[in-house]
């Protein structure tokens, strides 16, 4: 066990405070009461008072307060999951991260909206064993076949065009790499899902998606970006130019994702169309299945909420319980 903020058990020394002033104050009333030199004055005057009550209701805030000190610094613990046998295939996802992929012609920008698609699918696929690879001009892997999706987020979350230095867009070296991803004897179904804008500079891409499918591989494909198109910006600000001095402007293609879906046996989805990751996972679904090992995952685990509840009912008790305690009937 252990706390999310350490740092404010440090107020724990408001509840010692609070018991050293009750201590004063206590020691002040007794010198007080002395000092009336009578006992049954006092009497009269503190009638019906309970010094018992009186103790038991600042132990009782006390301890709130102390419950309320550990419930805010945080407590948690890892819990770790077994690992449980499924029945998955084998998917791979390649995310175009070319320059053309930070246009801003969706927000919050076209890789920024194809991550967020590619994180939403994983999120759906748990099961199956996924796959990672980037491209641009060149292709390359990023993560094997696993069950450990929180290591391929992360993945997702930090792709950017600095991974590859070769620019522009060529999805054959994508669909030739995933297609070596696969394991030769593996009898899962298999299955590439691209995520790009569509600008091609790969001539043999369609028939390198017609050769994969040949093999036993299904392609899907996903258009991010609009046909009106962005300028592309420039890390030092600006916008890319040619040439020429003109400002390059990128439009999506989808036209060209969805012929390379049709040689590869798949279907175009948009990652603006909000039924997409459920439509498309749902295809993903119909490949063949084999036995997959997940891997043993971990938790946080958190614990605030069983300290605050009695903390509440301790607070509750303490305003309940009166400091008088009643007066004997004649």
């Amino acid at each position: 066990m252990t706390f999310e903020n350490p740092d404010l058990l440090f107020l724990l020394w408001v509840v010692l405070l609070h018991g050293f002033l009750l201590w004063v104050y206590w020691l002040w009333r007794r010198r007080t009461l002395r000092r009336l030199g009578s006992p049954a004055l006092a009497q009269r005057l503190l009638q019906g008072f309970s010094a018992r009550r009186f103790w038991i209701k600042n132990a009782l805030f006390a301890a709130a307060m102390v419950l309320l000190v550990l419930a805010i610094a945080g407590p948690w613990r890892l819990v770790k999951i077994p690992a449980e046998a499924t029945q998955g295939a084998d998917i791979v996802l390649a995310l175009d991260i070319s320059r053309s992929m930070l246009a801003k012609d969706v927000a919050p920008s076209r890789l920024g909206q194809a991550r967020l698609f590619a994180q939403k699918l994983v999120r759906a696929l748990e099961g199956n064993r996924i796959g990672l690879l980037f491209f641009a001009g060149d292709a390359f892997p990023q993560m094997p076949l696993s069950t450990d999706y929180a290591a391929l987020d992360i993945f997702l979350q930090n792709a950017g065009p600095e991974f590859i230095a070769n620019q522009g867009t060529a999805g054959g070296p994508a669909i030739e790499l995933a297609n070596r991803m696969f394991e030769s004897n593996a009898r899962a179904g298999r299955a590439l899902v691209l995520i790009s804008d569509g600008e091609n500079h790969d001539e043999n891409a369609v028939a390198r998606a017609r050769s994969a499918r040949a093999a036993g591989m299904v392609l899907y494909t996903v258009v991010v970006g609009t046909p009106a198109g962005g300028v592309i910006p420039l890390p030092g600000g600006g916008a890319k130019r040619d040439a020429t001095g003109q400002v390059v402007r990128t439009r999506s293609d989808a036209a060209f994702l969805r012929e390379l879906a049709q040689a590869g046996g798949g279907t175009l989805y948009q990652t603006a169309d909000a039924a997409a990751v459920r439509s498309l996972a749902n295809d993903l679904d119909r490949l063949q299945k084999t036995t997959v090992d997940a891997k043993a995952k971990t938790e946080y685990v958190l614990y605030f909420q069983w300290l605050l509840l009695p903390c509440l009912l301790l607070l509750l008790l303490e305003q309940l319980l009166w400091w008088r305690q009643r007066s004997p009937k004649n």
